[in-house]
């Protein structure tokens, strides 16, 4: 797994987190015993040799393990580190998570619980491309496609409206994605506040929404980004 290489050193690799537990055990069989030490978001494993592995928690915070322990039953395998198996049920929970992604002329919103796509809508609206030209053509074509561009945003917005909010006691969290000035301009809906505020990362990087984009997004935001830094 050679993952991406990540700013300050070492790469990321992301671990399906029913893959997590193993990936802990490989870690450990490749770099020698391991100790787990539970810092702000992320769960730390030191190996013998000195190689370390930054796992940040989905879906922030981790609980204590004496609480979290009982939400994966038969996930998490004796012989794990107490932090690291605590980390494995955390991320194996079933949640119920909304999905917002937005790009110009195009949206999906969609409720996920656990990897299942329990309701979705997804929709597009044409915004054409820039003009070369000059002068007041230029202009006409600008504001053309300026009036365009708030169309399709207020439409993804009275989708997230009409799919999300009237879900808002059963979501846990919201997810975004697409394009970040898009969303930014969503965000901007009175509407969408209390929505806004569950948001969680990651931001996720997709390209135009369409229902087989939208289906595909638990594989991207339940998965345990990992840092890894070799000896």
């Amino acid at each position: 797994m050679t993952g991406r290489p990540a700013a300050g050193g070492g790469r990321w690799v992301s671990v399906a987190p029913e893959r997590l537990a193993g990936w802990i055990e490989r870690f450990a069989v490749r770099h020698g015993p391991i100790e787990a030490v539970t810092l702000p978001d992320v769960v730390r494993l030191d190996a013998a040799d000195g190689a370390v592995a930054e796992c940040h928690v989905p879906f922030p915070p981790l609980r204590p393990p004496s609480a979290t322990l009982s939400d994966a039953p038969g996930l998490t395998p004796p012989g794990l580190p107490a932090p690291a198996a605590a980390l494995v049920a955390h991320a194996c929970r079933e949640r119920t998570v909304g999905v917002l992604l937005a790009r110009l002329g195009g949206h999906a919103a969609g409720v996920f619980t656990g990897t299942r796509l329990v309701a979705a809508k997804a929709g597009s609206r044409q915004v054409h491309g820039r003009s070369a030209a000059g002068g007041w053509s230029q202009q006409r074509f600008a504001r053309r496609r300026d009036k365009q561009s708030a169309e399709a945003l207020g439409a993804a917005a009275d989708v997230a409206f009409r799919l999300l909010t009237p879900r808002l006691a059963d979501l846990e969290a919201l997810v975004l994605g697409g394009d970040r000035r898009a969303i930014d301009e969503i965000r901007e809906d009175r509407r969408l506040a209390p929505l806004f505020a569950l948001e969680a990362g990651p931001f996720l990087t997709v390209p135009d929404p369409r229902l087989a984009v939208l289906e595909g997004a638990p594989d991207l935001f339940r998965a345990v980004r990992i840092r890894l830094l070799d000896p």
